[in-house]
């Protein structure tokens, strides 16, 4: 069986009781607490991976922010790359399910919105995260019923990123697999609609 895992750490600010991603970011804003997260990501089969059209990996880690109880084990994490939402638009999702200092369940779902907007944005849609703290263990298809606790934006800065590269380990062919997903889906993201464009033209 080809493997792959990696790890990667993301941290920014979440502010309590705010829905809107941005305004929830700012860390002066009453409420507004540090966040963030490590994990270790496995993907135990890639070639069921390079089938599987929501890319389904396993995440270990924890979460950690004063504000929420301190460092937190994650006790069941899901990480999804490339998932198709609509013609031009990828996400990479990230569902964490974790208790707060006090024992409460609690959920962390992000995404990254991967499209080809103006300018040369790969760096910053791959490394942004759009952050909600939920109440409970909440999956995917309750969220929109879930209640908010907080709402945020976690990014990878440059050095934690350059540290993440040297983290993958796996089988030659299970790597190989991999790269070739990933890279293959940055170009369907970023590329072939300007391909089309220049064919249209």
């Amino acid at each position: 069986m080809t493997h792959v895992r990696f790890t990667e750490e993301m941290l920014g600010h979440v502010t309590f009781g705010e829905e809107d991603h941005h305004r929830g970011a700012h860390p002066d804003r009453d409420g507004a607490g540090a966040l963030k997260f490590h994990l270790t990501i496995v993907v135990d089969d890639t070639e069921r991976f390079a089938g599987d059209p929501r890319r389904s990996a396993r995440a270990f880690g924890y979460v950690e922010s004063d504000v929420l109880g301190g460092r937190l084990p994650v006790e069941h994490g899901a990480f999804n790359l490339f998932v198709d939402t609509e013609p031009g638009t990828k996400h990479m999702l990230y569902r964490l399910f974790f208790r707060d200092g006090a024992g409460h369940p609690v959920t962390l779902s992000g995404h990254k919105l991967i499209k080809n907007d103006a300018g040369f944005d790969v760096w910053r849609d791959t490394t942004t995260l759009f952050t909600r703290v939920l109440r409970g263990h909440v999956h995917e298809a309750d969220e929109a019923g879930a209640e908010l606790v907080a709402s945020g934006v976690l990014r990878i800065r440059a050095r934690d990123f350059a540290r993440q590269l040297t983290t993958f380990r796996g089988s030659a062919r299970g790597l190989y697999t991999f790269n070739t997903i990933f890279l293959g889906q940055l170009a369907e993201a970023y590329l072939r609609k300007g391909r089309r464009a220049h064919v249209a033209t």
